[in-house]
């Protein structure tokens, strides 16, 4: 059967940011047909790297969910964000500061970054600016704010004010909170010796910065771990344990935390008339 085929503009939505609540947005978004660039820094950390479209950084492409997302150059980027949104994928460009927003006029930028601060976004950058978590005010830097903290107001739009302050402590995941996030005891190179999704034991040597052996705080299934050979600095968090050991799965999916927040951004789009540019494909009869 005939399909349609799919028509692409030049209207884009701009995320800063492609660490793994980023990727849930940017997964979501270009599942509902909008055309989405990444802006990313030159060297980012996350720790769930497995659901991280900013490991394209790295490898030059990053999978997750069954989505592509390519790193371009700076090299007419319009022309190459149009080739990746046609075979389906992603363009993720490196732009720490956002030097190229303004140029490329994106109908929204989405600010993921998770800084707990901003790191630069303010309203004139688009018609439509989004900040999700703290360090955003509504009505002020950004239009709109999306609560990142887990509990009764995970994903919700918020039009004047702030979100809740950021508390250091990790939301619980099986009654165990700070205990499965894992803080580098010292400076230095990472040197992985355990995997994201091996099982581990409490007191495991799962890594080393430089001479000094980082241990697991509790068992279960390591959900991220910083990439290898990674700098980072004494208190950095480098690593994340699932207690859930048969919840394996877990680590190669979108968070639920992440498809909250999501549905909030999809929300604010939508409902500010913000359309995808891209016309889905179909079938003949229904033209």
């Amino acid at each position: 059967m005939k399909m349609k085929t799919a028509v692409f503009t030049d209207k884009m939505i701009l995320v800063r940011g492609g660490g793994d609540l980023a990727t849930g947005v940017i997964h979501k978004l270009h599942q509902s047909g909008y055309q989405i660039l990444i802006l990313e820094c030159d060297r980012p950390s996350a720790i769930r790297r497995h659901v991280a479209f900013c490991e394209a950084v790295y490898d030059g492409t990053a999978e997750v969910e069954g989505v592509v997302c390519r790193r371009v150059t700076e090299d007419d980027i319009r022309t190459q964000c149009r080739k990746c949104w046609a075979q389906g994928e992603i363009p993720l460009l490196t732009d720490t500061d956002g030097k190229h927003i303004r140029e490329l006029e994106p109908e929204a930028v989405i600010d993921a970054i998770l800084a707990k601060k901003n790191l630069g976004t303010s309203r004139d950058m688009a018609p439509l600016t989004v900040g999700l978590g703290p360090g955003f005010t509504a009505g002020e830097d950004v239009d709109y704010v999306i609560e990142t903290m887990r509990g009764h107001n995970l994903g919700r739009i918020i039009k004047k004010g702030s979100a809740l302050p950021n508390t250091g402590v990790p939301g619980l995941i099986a009654g165990i909170g700070k205990e499965r996030v894992i803080h580098s005891p010292a400076a230095g190179n990472m040197k992985n010796i355990c995997q994201i999704a091996d099982l581990v034991e409490k007191d495991q040597v799962i890594a080393m910065v430089g001479d000094t052996p980082v241990k697991a705080t509790i068992s279960g299934v390591i959900r991220g771990l910083i990439r290898d050979g990674y700098p980072v600095f004494a208190g950095m968090k480098i690593a994340d344990i699932d207690p859930r050991a048969e919840q394996k799965k877990n680590c190669f999916t979108i968070s639920d935390k992440a498809r909250c927040i999501a549905g909030g951004v999809l929300e604010v789009l939508l409902s500010c008339g913000v359309l995808p540019g891209k016309e889905k494909a179909v079938k003949n009869e229904e033209l």
